[in-house]
Parts: structure tokens; C-alpha cells; sequence
């Protein structure tokens, strides 16, 4: 069986991306991780050492600008042959360079039910301060205007009364967690780029 070739742009804990490492444990999941790629020194970086998954740290010091940085990413993507790039935590806005070479081959998981609390880390406390009842997390096409691709799959999360950023960001991140490797699954069995 072929897999389709996933690339995963990280920042953090790594936890959306330890949950595609589980899902790649099944020998019938139709994608791999073959590269991860952090914007700095975390642990997610660690996940992938353990996982066996080729890594690279593109530090935003080590380049002459974001366009350097990103245009450097986009070469190591393509010398590991990725065909679908996965934004799990990554805390940088891509570059136009990077966007257009992967053009509807990119996804990102956003810990709000976009379009509310775009173009944000901070979507879990806007949620807590905006007094909604339920927030959740939605896997959506990254396109040059960040937050605003089409959108894949939403998953529902109640805000509860004395839920706190840490709690309420908890449940979201359960969500994330079930739905990211669902939609990459998905997008395995379509043909690339995504449209529309």
C-alpha cells in the first residue's frame, strides 16, 4: 500500500502530532509522517526523535528573513517527497512562498469553530472571555490569508461555566486529537490538491 507522504510543521508539545504517530502504528492508516519541522527547539522535535521521523529546526535567526526561512522549509519538504504538509501548533504565519508551492496540499487545526477567533494563539481565552457556550477546533485548508481556507471538519465543545483556559483548552485538544488523524485519513484516499 502506498502512504501519503505527511509533513509536520511544529512549535510545541507535539501532541496533535503524537496523535498521527498513533495512527500510523496501524499498518492500514494510508498515510506517514516523514518529516517534522519546528520554527525552534521543542518537544515536540523530541516526539518525532523517538518516533523514528526524520526532523529539522529552522530557526527564524538562522535566515535572512520569514521568506528565507520558509523557502529553506519548502526544500527539505520536497527532498523527503511530502505531498501533504500538516500545521500542528506551528506558531508562524506562513509566507507566500511556502503557500503558493504547496497550494491546497496544506492543513492547519485551529482550537476555535472558525470563522470565530481567527488569526490567533489565543482562541481558547477569547472564547472564555466572549461568554460563548461552545468553541471547539476545526481542521481547514491553509491558503495567503491565515484562518480563512476552506474548512475540512469542525468539532463541538461546550464551554462550561467554570471551565478555565487550561480546562476548556484540555477538552479542545481531546477533539483535536480524534478529528486531525480522521481528516488526514480522508485526504489519503482523495486526490491532491485539495479544491474549493
Amino acid at each position: 500500500m502506498s502512504r501519503l507522504r505527511v509533513g509536520v510543521l511544529v512549535s510545541g508539545r507535539g501532541s496533535n502530532l503524537q496523535a498521527l504517530i498513533g495512527a500510523m502504528k496501524d499498518p492500514l492508516y494510508p498515510a506517514r509522517v516523514v518529516l517534522v519541522c519546528a520554527n525552534r527547539e521543542c518537544a515536540a522535535l523530541e516526539l518525532a526523535k523517538k518516533a523514528g521521523i526524520s526532523r529539522a529546526t529552522f530557526r527564524l535567526a538562522d535566515y535572512p528573513d520569514r521568506k528565507g526561512r520558509d523557502l529553506a522549509m519548502v526544500r527539505s519538504l520536497r527532498l523527503h517527497g511530502v505531498e501533504l504538509v500538516v500545521c500542528a501548533g506551528y506558531d508562524a504565519i506562513l509566507e507566500r512562498v511556502f503557500t503558493r508551492e504547496f497550494a491546497g496540499r496544506i492543513i492547519n487545526i485551529h482550537p476555535s469553530l472558525l470563522p470565530q477567533f481567527a488569526g490567533t494563539m489565543d482562541a481558547v481565552a477569547m472564547a472564555l472571555e466572549a461568554r460563548v457556550t461552545e468553541t471547539g477546533c476545526t481542521v481547514h485548508v491553509v491558503t495567503k490569508d491565515v484562518d480563512a481556507g476552506p474548512i475540512l471538519a469542525q468539532r463541538r465543545v461546550e464551554v462550561r461555566p467554570d471551565d478555565t483556559v487550561e480546562t476548556l483548552r484540555e477538552r479542545i485538544q481531546a477533539e483535536e486529537h480524534t478529528l486531525l488523524p480522521v481528516v488526514v485519513r480522508r485526504l489519503a484516499g482523495q486526490a491532491l490538491p485539495i479544491t474549493g
